[in-house]
Order: C-alpha cells, then structure tokens, then sequence
C-alpha cells in the first residue's frame, strides 16, 4: 500500500487499520507498507475489493499516551454494510448506511460507529439503517467521498455494547449481570 507514513516510523509487526481494519505490516519501504490478508480477514471486510489505486483511509495504532479523540476502535470489523443514500446538504451529507444484523444490535442514536474505520455518532437508525452526518473536514480527510450508493463499507459496532451484551447474557459466567442483580445493589429501579 502506497503511504504518507514514514518508512522510519513503522515497525515490521505494527498494526496499522486500512478502511478500518487492522492489519500487520509484514514489509515496508520508502512511500509503501505490504500487509498480509488472512482468510478471516478477507471473508469480514471489504479487503476482497480493493483494487490498486483505490483510495483507503489509514490509521495507526493509538499510544495510551494520546487522547481519545473519538470512541474505542480497535481495527476488528463486525461485518460489512453497504451504502443506501448520500444526501448533500450545506454543512455536512448524511449518509444512510445498512447494516448486517451482527452490526446494528449493537447501534444505538447519538451512540458511536466505526465506519471505514472512522469514528462517528449515529444521527439515527430505522431497523437495520442507520444515518451519520459526515462534515466538510471529515470528507476532506477521507475516502467517504468516494462513496456510492450500493458501495460496501466496512462497520465497527461500538466495544461498549459488545460487552454489556456479553454480561448479560445468561450462562456466559457463573455469576452473570442480570437485571436482578443491578436491581439487588441498587442500580436499577
């Protein structure tokens, strides 16, 4: 992959997220990084479309040192969703984007998404779409301009919810979240 990044800076071993998927640079050079694409990888994401010159946003690995300017994405996509409208307006374009049924349990309005590996506010969702409004400066500094309609992208669901989910579902551990439990120690009227 052609990048900006200087070849000084990444490791061999890194994980750099492409269109938000994380990725291990396996072979570097001056204006390039190579990564391999495992068979999960390639069945999860929209990696098997990718053709050469095709425009794809790159994000390294946050230090803890650095601020979190978004919501946690850690480059493990949930599934693929596919474009359903763009709509143009003045200060910013909504896009309307469906999501696979493992995605959108875990989308909420006013809730995060990662989509293409950008972190992003839902505006609202309506089943299984959901719509984001993407500003000037976001569509300047990424491929969702790129975008058409009928286009795949690839979709984060927010961690957060991946592990409320995961703690209260009955059997997972011996001593489970439940509502009864939040009720007892008084987290839940």
């Amino acid at each position: 992959m052609e990048s900006a990044f200087p070849a000084a800076e990444i490791a061999i071993g890194e994980s750099i997220a492409v269109d938000g998927a994380c990725l291990t640079v396996v072979e570097k050079g001056d204006g390039f990084f190579e990564v391999d694409l495992g068979k999960e990888t390639l069945a999860r994401t929209t990696a098997k479309t990718w053709k050469p010159g095709r425009r794809v946003n790159l994000e390294r690995a946050m230090r803890l040192s650095d601020r979190l300017g978004g919501h946690m994405v850690l480059g493990h996509v949930d599934g693929v969703g596919s474009v359903e409208a763009i709509e143009p307006g003045k200060d910013f374009t909504v896009y309307r984007i469906r999501a696979p049924k493992e995605v959108a349990r875990y989308i909420i309005p006013k809730g995060s998404i990662a989509v293409q590996g950008i972190s992003l506010t839902v505006n609202e969702i309506k089943g299984d779409v959901f719509s984001v409004g993407i500003i000037p400066h976001t569509t300047a500094k990424t491929n969702l301009s790129d975008l058409k309609i009928g286009d795949e992208v690839n979709l984060e669901g927010d961690l957060v919810g991946k592990y409320v989910e995961k703690f209260f579902k009955a059997g997972d551990q011996a001593e489970g979240i439940t509502r009864e439990w939040l009720e007892k120690k008084g987290f839940w009227d």
